[in-house]
């Protein structure tokens, strides 16, 4: 069975329209990195709404983008300091599509009072793949056996002693 391994990704960039492609293409050769080829047209379409947003109307066209990837949901999140936009009005249509076509979404403002906006998108139940963590492969090829004639405490009286001498 394979196991999904938590990905993150982050991304600076300074939107115009000729960056929205290129942005877009960058976020899905990630995502088909991470085997994700079936969320790679809705995660792509969602980023390229809100940085045509962006570019329409903020002031500040600097904003970064983050993904995340743990196992079965992929959040993508967008996050800039433009005072002036104002999602609630500005990002009203914008956000709507984005609440249509993810599985979750939400805007919050991050304690620098920057403006984070982000979307979710589950991977589908074929496609979902189990976080399982992987037992550690020992190191030794054959196990040494400690023999246990005197009881634990016993044994950390006489190490304790051991180190005051060693010590002195």
């Amino acid at each position: 069975m394979k196991t999904a391994v938590p990905c993150y990704y982050h991304l600076d960039v300074e939107v115009s329209p000729e960056r929205v492609g290129q942005v877009s293409r960058i976020l899905a050769a990630h995502l088909r990195h991470w085997d994700l080829d079936n969320i790679v047209d809705p995660v792509c379409r969602g980023a390229e709404m809100l940085l045509r947003a962006i570019d329409a109307h903020a002031t500040d066209k600097h904003t970064s983008i983050e993904m995340w990837w743990n196992g079965q949901h992929l959040i993508t999140a967008f996050g800039g300091d433009d005072p002036d936009l104002r999602p609630d009005q500005d990002l009203r249509a914008c956000l709507a599509d984005i609440a249509a076509m993810s599985d979750g979404w939400g805007c919050c403002a991050s304690d620098t009072g920057a403006k984070i906006i982000w979307f979710s998108q589950r991977a589908r139940a074929g496609q979902r793949v189990p976080l399982v963590p992987t037992a550690p492969a020992p190191t030794l090829r054959t196990g040494l056996n400690v023999p246990r004639t005197q009881r634990v405490p016993a044994l950390a009286a006489s190490a304790g002693d051991h180190v005051l001498e060693g010590s002195r």
